[in-house]
């Protein structure tokens, strides 16, 4: 070749170049949201804090989300650190821990229940919430199950019901506790893997409505389900007994108008919304922050999940299964999670306990995010070192 053609060759090569190591707009909406969940979990408990004897003094709840916070980005760094081969290894053992751990909370005196209902495993200084790694778990194994059935994925009987069956193992653990809400999220991932993986059209819309009609058959059967349906279509039917949260959370929409009433003004979070810095973080954000504050929240969770979806598709053309599956894996989960917690907040969806991702309140939530969201940027590096011609 010639100097000339070299060097137009050479231009070529370094336009194709990702500008970055990874994606600017996936790190910074993730970080962004970590740092304003912070400081809004602050906001939101501070009168909780100080009201309770068991913790007495306003910055509890800070102290402790900092401290999960801080474990949690050790953890993705960590896991930004592990190359997918080994966490496609790991997949299945760690779905085990994961069904081995939802097994533990169920047994008496292991299992801490709170408020009726047996989800947490109590570690001393913390309680480790199970069916929060077993979304995680859920991803790595589903993909791996994917990847390994994608000649078979047509065939109902060797692909479709070995998952199935193992869904509903983990469906009925998680109903025992009972956390109607993780069900909901981990079915959902499952099948969205799946059907990435190549599941026919016409079989999945089957599944859907199957889906649907037991979901139904679940609020039906139970009546603290049913009451809820019925408080969600009209909460002021009983504003101060079944509708209590969704009312409050209403007043606190309706209180902050556009701009709200300032950061660390709510009124709400004095003892009349109930979990408002873990269910309910945004009903107080959209008290002290207003429209423009939930407007913020939401637009940075679009990003997330469609940058997320992009690396996704990235990981397809580059021929990266596993990864691709992954990656939009755990866009479904944090897209459908924080959608169902914003409908919930709204008085869209009926009431369920279901945290904002990399926001809300939660040790294990948190550190679970964490390590998704390491997980994502190794994979966008590894497509963007693929890119430039080296390894991931």
């Amino acid at each position: 070749m010639t100097p000339l053609s070299l060097r137009l060759a050479s231009r070529e090569a370094a336009s194709r170049r990702p500008a970055y190591e990874i994606d600017p707009a996936l790190f910074w909406s993730g970080i962004l949201l970590l740092g304003f969940g912070l400081v809004m979990v602050y906001s939101a408990s501070i009168a909780y804090a100080e009201g309770n004897r068991a913790f007495g003094y306003t910055g509890y709840f800070l102290l402790r989300h900092g401290g999960f916070l801080v474990i949690g980005l050790i953890c993705g760094a960590a896991a930004f650190l592990a190359p997918m081969k080994i966490w496609q290894k790991a997949a299945l053992w760690l779905f085990l821990l994961g069904v081995a751990l939802l097994i533990i909370v169920l047994i008496p005196g292991v299992g801490r229940e709170v408020n009726g209902a047996r989800r947490w495993i109590s570690l001393g200084l913390v309680n480790l919430q199970a069916s929060e790694f077993m979304k995680l778990f859920v991803v790595l194994y589903g993909a791996d199950y994917a990847v390994r059935k994608m000649n078979l994925m047509c065939d109902v009987k060797r692909a479709f019901l070995p998952m199935a069956s193992v869904m509903v193992l983990v469906g009925w653990l998680l109903l025992q506790e009972p956390d109607f809400g993780a069900f909901v999220i981990i079915i959902t991932i499952a099948m969205g893997i799946l059907f990435l993986a190549g599941m026919k059209m016409r079989l999945f819309a089957v599944l859907f409505v199957c889906l649907l009609a037991t979901f139904a058959v679940l609020i039906i059967i139970e009546p603290y389900r049913l009451e809820r349906m019925f408080s969600f279509f009209d909460p002021w039917r009983d504003p101060f007994g079944k509708g209590y949260q969704l009312t409050q959370s209403e007043i606190a929409f309706g209180r902050g108008e556009l701009f709200g009433v300032g950061l660390g003004a709510s009124v709400q979070k004095l003892f009349y919304l109930p979990e408002a810095h873990t269910d309910f973080l945004l009903a107080i954000i959209a008290e002290e922050l207003g429209f423009i504050g939930v407007s913020t929240v939401v637009f940075l969770f679009a990003l997330l999940v469609y940058r997320i979806f992009a690396v996704g598709h990235q990981c397809v053309q580059l021929n990266r299964v596993y990864p691709a599956l992954v990656t939009m894996g755990i866009g479904i989960w944090f897209g459908i999670q924080s959608f169902i917690n914003m409908g919930v907040n709204v008085g869209l969806l009926p009431t369920k306990g279901l945290t904002l991702p990399l926001m809300s309140f939660g040790g294990s939530g948190i550190v679970a995010n964490c390590i998704a969201f390491g997980i994502l940027l190794r994979v966008d590096w590894g497509n963007r070192q693929l890119m430039r011609g080296g390894t991931s």
